[in-house]
């Protein structure tokens, strides 16, 4: 990362809310954002965090859910213990580890979410293309854990692919759209498509 990139972004003022927050990642302010304007989550609600590190969303959910709900955390790299939070560490997409989560979820989830995003190459398309394949993997697997009624968010980067991967989501839910919260650099392909109403 270049020293423009760093200073641009300590200069941010959704970094520094973060920050000031105590929020893992700047994407919380994302989170929040999104909850505020469709109201996401509800007290007592069993949340998925998919790709969760470091972990700005699920303090998010954690904070939203209240002392009742649970958030359980999946990631393949480290994550630091966050208090009422549950990690599983592992690739979500592996059978094995689907089946742990499974059975430590005991139930349907209210809400599946991901703030995955692919290593960037800096070739366009190729990233659209990979965001796209997280986007569907996330999808797979939330129309399995979700339960009736329930919830999905995922981030995926706009571009070919994109209108075709909106309406498979649509598929499977009573209403689905992307939407751009202001934390979202304007310059940045990046888009999240919330869903409600698990069919």
């Amino acid at each position: 990362m270049g020293k423009a990139w760093v200073k641009t972004r300590h200069h941010d003022r959704f970094y520094r809310a973060a920050k000031k927050q105590a929020y893992r990642s700047r994407s919380a302010i994302k989170l929040s954002q999104i909850d505020n304007r469709i109201g996401l989550f509800h007290e007592g609600n069993v949340v998925v965090d998919l790709g969760a590190a470091p972990g700005g969303w699920s303090q998010i959910a954690r904070e939203r859910i209240g002392p009742k709900g649970r958030v359980i955390a999946v990631d393949l790299g480290s994550f630091a213990p966050l208090d009422g939070v549950e990690f599983l560490r592992g690739d979500f997409q592996n059978p094995k580890v689907q089946a742990t989560l499974f059975e430590r979820l005991g139930r349907p989830a209210d809400i599946v979410m991901s703030d995955m995003a692919p290593r960037l190459s800096g070739h366009r398309a190729v990233d659209v293309a990979r965001s796209l394949d997280l986007g569907e993997a996330a999808l797979s697997f939330g129309i399995r854990a979700l339960r009736p009624g329930g919830a999905f968010l995922v981030k995926i980067f706009q571009g070919d692919g994109y209108p075709a991967f909106l309406r498979r989501v649509a598929e499977g839910f009573e209403a689905a759209k992307g939407i751009k919260p202001s934390a979202s650099s304007p310059q940045s392909a990046e888009l999240y498509v919330v869903a409600v109403g698990r069919l």
